[in-house]
């Protein structure tokens, strides 16, 4: 979304951030005692830096439904469905009870075991580039595991990445590539833009190991790939016997299949994460089973993969009741037609209220762009009426979400868009 400089902010609307922090910090004395206490020992007074917002974030007290509740009392429709990771919800039924009899069997185990097969073999049916896959803690994991592979299958060392990406806390690229990131030679260039791609591949001759793509940018503010930007991609990296990785963290849930069924576009590699968990600690990276064999000893295979949580019965057992009690096709298809609906309404009351505002995205993935400091403004409007949103203004639904909820949040909208700003 696009930014306005310090001295461009008016003096109203300082007053009016002012007057809506000075709101916030009144209803919320026992998140105020916690975040002093919290910066005490943690810096910043979190160990997870996109939950701070000023003057300070709310702590959660319960979760249950749709429903959040802080400290002091106050309660939330949650509209951020934790970056993604919350599709099921907080605590999922069938999850819970299935992690809960896992419990009972031991839960350090240290060796291989029966449901870990029967997740893999779950994904590898569910996602069509998956013909083997495996196991990590998380996104960020899995999209460093996919780049050492892929550098490994090609003997290169370049990866192209696109500016505003974001593949995990030491893969972010917005705009810039971040002081974080791990020290991979990465070319940067702009998303949707296949001229640009093209030209990099063309001053980077038999360099580039690894194309690296989010077909939905999430952390980007839910940009789409335009019609076309992932056919060229993969044409220009069969062109060039570059792998493509489709970075799947985040938007496998807009289609059962994935955004490569919706997109109809099979990457080489493919890494997951978030929601598949049911809400517990994932991740995943796979593709086609001749690169995965990197990994078999049987096969002479050279590369080994590390990790004391991979195959952990609890996040193993909730990605088995995930994928065969909770997320059908039809599902995945109600949420995201409801994400859609709730995306084109809020730009039908922007347009109608003459608001500097946009909702974008695909599906379940929505995010709200407009100048700061009215995204500011906006965020914490809808936290006064109850319903929470990332400071940045993205949206990822989740099942608890019903049609009657996105009503009564366009509504919140239509009143704050009604009223002088």
């Amino acid at each position: 979304a696009p930014t306005r400089s310090a001295s461009a902010v008016s003096s109203s609307q300082e007053i009016s951030l002012a007057e809506a922090h000075e709101r916030y910090r009144l209803k919320r004395p026992k998140s105020a005692t916690a975040d002093d206490e919290a910066r005490k020992v943690m810096p910043g007074g979190n160990t997870r830096s996109v939950l701070h917002f000023d003057p300070f974030p709310f702590r959660v007290a319960t979760a249950e439904g749709p429903h959040l509740v802080d400290v002091d009392g106050n309660q939330y429709v949650d509209l951020l469905g934790n970056y993604t990771a919350g599709l099921l919800g907080h605590s999922p039924t069938a999850v819970r009870q299935a992690v809960s009899a896992a419990l009972e069997t031991g839960f350090s185990l240290g060796a291989t075991h029966p449901v870990e097969i029967e997740a893999a073999r779950l994904l590898t049916e569910r996602f069509p580039s998956l013909e083997q896959v495996r196991f990590t803690n998380s996104g960020t994991e899995a999209n460093l595991m996919a780049l050492a592979l892929a550098k490994h299958h090609t003997g290169r060392e370049r990866i192209l990445a696109f500016r505003n990406g974001y593949h995990g806390g030491v893969l972010a690229f917005a705009p810039d590539s971040s002081p974080m990131n791990v020290p991979h030679d990465f070319v940067v260039v702009p998303f949707n833009d296949l001229d640009a791609t093209r030209d990099a591949f063309l001053a980077n001759p038999g360099e580039i190991a690894a194309v690296i793509v989010e077909p939905v940018q999430g952390g980007g503010g839910c940009i789409p790939a335009a019609p076309g930007f992932l056919a060229g991609l993969r044409q220009l990296c069969d062109q060039s016997e570059t792998l493509l990785i489709f970075d799947e963290v985040m938007t496998s849930r807009l289609a059962p299949g994935g955004a490569q069924e919706l997109m109809s576009v099979l990457p080489d590699l493919t890494t997951l994460g978030k929601y598949l968990a049911g809400g517990l600690t994932f991740g995943a990276f796979g593709g086609r089973a001749d690169l995965l064999a990197a990994f078999d000893p049987q096969a002479g295979g050279a590369l080994s993969q590390a990790g004391t949580f991979n195959n952990n019965i609890l996040s193993m057992t909730a990605v088995v009741a995930t994928l065969t009690e909770v997320l059908t096709a039809e599902v995945i298809r109600t949420v995201n037609e409801r994400g859609d609906r709730l995306r084109e309404s809020l730009n039908e009351i922007f347009t109608t209220h003459g608001c500097r505002f946009q909702a974008t995205g695909i599906g379940s993935m929505v995010a709200v762009h407009a100048l700061e400091p009215d995204l500011e403004l906006f965020f914490h409007a809808m936290l006064d009426d109850g319903w929470y949103l990332a400071r940045r203004g993205f949206i990822a639904l989740s099942l608890e979400i019903s049609d009657e909820l996105i009503d009564g949040f366009l509504a919140a909208v239509q009143a704050w868009a009604s009223q002088p700003h």
